[in-house]
């Protein structure tokens, strides 16, 4: 008998709502939930796939060992016992710190779940934690540590009301927005042209968005900060600040003027291909408009100096007055003030033995990871455990990276199905889908509530999970029980969990107990006064919230010591005198070479949607290197000619696709790709794309300092084009 149930999706942070149709423990339709509060009918074509990325053949329904004739089937009990015994094992002979955790992205979107990581990773007593933080956002949460006093406390634009959104290394159309909650977002952006206002897209390729909203603007790769420093020069040699709120809710303003005093708009223009005059353009809508704000994603995340080119923008619009208001840029609010509760997160200290190099929010750089495993010596990493993650092909130098898998004593893969890292793994444990569990939004949404129109929502399981799979909470919370890890280092409060799932399984008492997740779902929600799970089922298509509104965060809500906006943390003005003149030189003897950057597609998401025949049919089988026609002519290179991409880590050899969307002297290769080798994914380990992070350098003085985030975009790389019977090198 079929039933109709409402949901929300998590695969990335706009959480559409989702209309789903099951009958007999099989999703038979998915279709937009046109009545959600935030979402409005909204979907993406992912969204409405969840089916088969769910049901996929290759789906792992058991616990697998590896044999030496391959993956083995084997029970829960024998596969806990003998993980437990090894990692009991090696921190008996090694100490703690032998065992290492990844923690990857698609599960991050469930809330619960990097709070269990957390807790299993601190019953095991290591340091030596990773996540996809320092792949993609570590410098957003830095820079408001520094500058707002907690990693946590985060703005976002107020798009439904501005009048000037300036996007930098964004593209809502394919990627959606990062750091903001935003469904349907290509209709909102053209609301922002409707009502009069203007929309601008910074970046070194025409994208989609561009296509479809606003003016573009091109700008050299990894050339961000210089253009940023431009700008905020040009708005104090116009005295175009709110000295007002400055002087009430601020401090460092004036170490500043120093800071951009040698960048004018013709500075910039040396490095960043936009002239003085149409810099000079953008700062005059910015200014003119009735709320404005500056905007950026990975595209300024994942260059060479992402933290100091995101604090300058958030400098920009504090000064401006366009922080905490209404139409510009607005703090972020939750259920309840989550910046405040996670104001000490980033109080432990530790330091990696390569490089020296610190921690940032509890976890290594993932770049470290390879060296962590491969240098011999006191504390080397021996066994890993990696949840819901896909390092391989996301992290830097991956076939470095591949080498140190090998060399593990032990690697445990909790996933749903056996990719890239997982092949590697002694131990293979079957996880959950997003539908097959209990949830509430990804904590941006429900936690910080990063949205113009914040929302929130319980959704039940839509279905069980298939065969012997079982929920991660449930994994880890027998990991920590076999492993010597109680929860958070607290035995007592592991016993206390022990005995809730004892009870549980009683005949009587347990059929009374709700399940630990719905348990821990519902108090988070009684904790943020939303009620409990049963009022908020009577909410099937979210709970709309209040709206949060400008002028309810500067001088109330500000959590530094002195309660005010630290415009020039040290920290920052230090690193800015150590890095920027070294970049601009080397943005100047780079200038004759070509220069890279990633770009997401429509059917892919990051490394997973690749093993859906729909989603790589036809040309869609391999990525693509995009350049502009002129330097293809120069190349001798056309439409499908293959060409070797290199960089001193490595290289990769893909076709051509011409575009005139990119700008000249820049090209552009789709991540997420590389699964030949990958024998447990059926379909997509017969694409033929390449991975692109082979690229991407792991060396730790590459590694951004403060925040420990890698270079994966803007970095100068070598072209050779292929011809029949020869290869002619270009640089």
């Amino acid at each position: 008998m079929s039933e109709t149930k409402t949901t929300f999706c998590r695969i990335c942070e706009n959480q559409c709502g989702l209309v789903v149709t099951v009958d007999n423990n099989q999703i038979t339709h998915v279709e937009p939930d046109t009545e959600h509060v935030a979402s409005k009918g909204f979907a993406c074509i992912k969204g409405l796939s969840i089916e088969k990325m769910r049901t996929t053949p290759d789906r792992l329904t058991t616990p697998l060992k590896k044999t030496a004739t391959g993956f083995e089937p084997i029970s829960w009990k024998q596969a806990l016992s003998e993980i437990g015994e090894k990692i009991r094992q090696l921190r008996g002979d090694h100490g703690d710190e032998s065992v290492g955790a990844y923690f990857g992205n698609p599960i991050s979107f469930s809330p619960l779940m990097p709070i269990f990581w957390t807790a299993f990773t601190q019953g095991l007593n290591t340091h030596k934690t990773y996540n996809t933080g320092s792949l993609d956002c570590n410098n957003k949460f830095l820079v408001s540590q520094h500058l707002y006093g907690s990693p946590m406390a985060l703005t976002f634009p107020d798009v439904d009301k501005l009048n000037c959104l300036i996007m930098i290394g964004a593209n809502p159309a394919i990627s959606k927005m990062s750091f903001i909650n935003l469904p349907d977002p290509v209709r909102r952006l053209q609301a922002v042209e409707q009502r009069g206002g203007k929309v601008f897209n910074i970046n070194p390729r025409r994208t989609e968005t561009a296509k479809a909203v606003g003016e573009q603007v091109f700008i050299r790769p990894d050339t961000d900060v210089f253009m940023l420093l431009g700008f905020l020069h040009e708005v104090l040699a116009r005295e175009a600040v709110d000295r007002q709120r400055i002087d009430a809710h601020m401090t460092g303003f004036d170490q500043l003027q120093s800071l951009c005093a040698e960048w004018a708009p013709e500075r910039q223009a040396e490095v960043t291909g936009i002239s003085a005059s149409a810099l000079r353009e953008l700062v005059d809508a910015y200014l003119k408009a009735d709320g404005a704000a500056l905007y950026a994603s990975t595209g300024i995340n994942q260059g060479s100096n992402g933290t100091l080119a995101f604090w300058l923008l958030e400098v920009i619009n504090a000064v401006t007055g366009n922080l905490d208001r209404s139409g510009g840029s607005l703090m972020g609010l939750g259920i309840f003030d989550y910046g405040k509760a996670t104001k000490d997160a980033d109080k432990d200290a530790f330091h990696s033995r390569i490089g020296n190099t610190r921690n940032f929010l509890g976890a290594l750089p993932a770049a470290l990871m390879a060296d962590e495993i491969l240098a011999p010596g006191e504390d080397q990493v021996r066994a890993m455990f990696v949840l819901s993650g896909n390092p391989l092909l996301t992290a830097t130098n991956s076939d470095k990276l591949a080498k140190a898998l090998e060399q593990l004593e032990l690697l445990v893969s909790i996933d749903i199905v056996r990719n890239e890292t997982a092949e590697y793994a002694d131990y293979i444990l079957p996880g959950t889908h997003f539908t097959e569990r209990p949830d509430i939004p990804f904590s941006f949404v429900s936690l910080s509530g990063l949205s113009p129109q914040p929302w929130y929502q319980y959704t039940d399981r839509l279905v069980t999970p298939p065969g012997e799979c079982r929920d991660e909470l449930w994994i880890m919370q027998q990991l920590a029980k076999v492993c010597d890890a109680p929860f958070f280092g607290s035995n007592a409060l592991q016993t206390l969990i022990n005995t809730g799932e004892a009870l549980g399984k009683l005949p009587l008492i347990g059929q009374r107990l709700t399940p630990m997740p719905e348990r821990l779902l519902g108090l988070i929600s009684r904790m943020g006064k939303q009620g409990g799970l049963r009022t908020l089922r009577k909410h099937p298509h979210g709970k709309s919230l209040p709206i949060i509104e400008g002028n309810s965060y500067l001088g109330r809500r500000v959590l530094t010591d002195d309660g005010k906006v630290h415009l020039a943390p040290p920290t920052f003005i230090e690193l800015a005198e150590r890095r920027l003149e070294r970049s601009f030189e080397k943005a100047k003897q780079e200038q004759k070479q070509f220069r890279l950057i990633t770009k997401r597609e429509r059917f892919s998401h990051n490394s997973w949607t690749h093993n859906d025949t729909a989603f790589v049919k036809g040309k869609r089988q391999t990525n693509y290197l995009y350049l502009h026609p002129d330097d293809a002519e120069r190349l001798g290179c056309h439409d499908g000619s293959m060409v070797e991409v290199k960089t001193a880590v490595g290289s990769v050899t893909l076709p051509a696709a011409l575009s005139d969307d990119m700008m000249p002297g820049s090209v552009a290769l789709p991540h997420g790709w590389g699964h030949q080798q990958a024998s447990g994914l059926s379909v997509a380990s017969k694409t033929r794309g390449v991975n692109a992070n082979i690229l991407a350098s792991d060396r730790h003085d590459e590694i951004e300092p403060l925040s420990g985030m890698a270079q994966f975009t803007g970095f100068a790389v070598e072209l050779k084009v292929l011809a029949e019977g020869s290869a002619v090198a270009v640089n």
